[in-house]
């Protein structure tokens, strides 16, 4: 089966959340390991205060795909040269994290723990209400008595990592080089836009919609901008094995739980990949509308980005659906 043709298959999907005024646009790409690659772009990239069509090259706000695109890929090259070892405690690196109570609970999680969310930090946290001042937060994030839970999905994790990221280059998320297509923000006019921020008064456009990563001036869950080529070059060196060792990317494809890899999901019933996806593939969703899936097996990726939360998250995109409905286009196309 051609790309195009299951281009086709899957976009049908995407264009009737258009059209149906679900979302205001998006790109869906797919590439392989034949070099073969299709792109298609529909809809708004902004409606508000003015419209603004949407291209293949736009660049998105990729929300959590920053956690598998940027931070996941840096920790697992440290453990492969040895500077992190993934079973040890994050104190290894961050030895002030709750430093006034040495047998706290926080300084007992791992790196591995929080590559697969498998701690007991709360699924959410608006840091941002605790102040503006990025090193007050920091300290904010690094001193407080979490509340404990079970294991569920985290940006604490990722936030963590990207602060012992920053331990280790001695220099912030935002200094450091996102990656080849990357950048921490986008030109305006480039980008689509997302929320009409009520904290910010503005519709935010090319500047990080999470609130946690704007207040932290740059962090290890949220952050990252791209284009769809970006994304697909990006699933496209994972296929080919070049870009990242071939002991990262086993660990990408390692579950360690029954939805989670190191920093990947994988298949399970209800995913975002859809009912046919091959147990090889594993993938990652972003909040802002955006994702990516990777077929091993198959040898094709493909990532979906919209900017389903312009002008308002407070609405039912239908996202979860589509996502889905997308994914199964691509898998059974005939």
């Amino acid at each position: 089966m051609t790309l195009d043709a299951k281009l086709e298959a899957a976009f049908s999907p995407l264009a009737a959340a258009i059209e149906a005024g679900r979302i205001p646009g998006g790109v869906l790409g797919i590439v392989d390991t034949n070099g073969g690659r299709v792109l298609r772009a529909m809809g708004a990239a902004q409606t508000l205060p003015h419209r603004r069509k949407m291209h293949e090259d736009t660049w998105f706000d990729l929300a959590s795909l920053t956690k598998v695109i940027f931070t996941t890929p840096r920790i697992l090259a440290l453990a492969d040269s040895g500077v992190i070892d993934l079973d040890a405690p994050l104190p290894s690196l961050l030895p002030d994290l709750r430093q006034y109570d040495l047998n706290a609970w926080e300084r007992k999680v791992t790196f591995r723990q929080c590559l697969g969310h498998q701690t007991p930090f709360p699924g959410v946290e608006p840091i941002y209400t605790y102040g503006r001042d990025p090193k007050l937060l920091r300290a904010f994030v690094l001193q407080r008595e979490w509340r404990a839970g079970p294991p569920v999905y985290s940006d604490i994790n990722y936030i963590l990592l990207g602060l012992a990221l920053e331990r280790l280059e001695k220099k912030s998320v935002r200094q450091m080089d996102p990656g080849p297509g990357f950048a921490w923000s986008a030109e305006p006019d480039k980008a689509a836009a997302t929320e009409a921020c009520t904290w910010r008064e503005r519709v935010l456009c090319g500047e990080v919609h999470d609130e946690n990563c704007a207040a932290l001036e740059g962090s290890g869950h949220a952050g990252l901008f791209g284009t769809a080529k970006a994304v697909l070059d990006f699933a496209q060196g994972l296929l080919e094995g070049t870009g990242a060792s071939g002991k990262s990317i086993a660990l990408m494809r390692t579950p360690l739980s029954s939805r989670r890899t190191h920093g990947w999901e994988h298949p399970y019933e209800g995913w975002s990949g859809g009912d046919h996806a091959s147990p090889a593939t594993i993938g990652h969703t972003g909040f802002t509308g955006t994702g990516l899936w990777i077929d091993f097996e198959r040898g094709y990726a493909w990532t979906l980005l919209t900017n389903r939360v312009h002008p308002t998250r407070h609405f039912d995109s239908g996202i979860f659906e589509l996502r889905r409905a997308v994914a199964d286009g691509i898998n059974t196309a005939r």
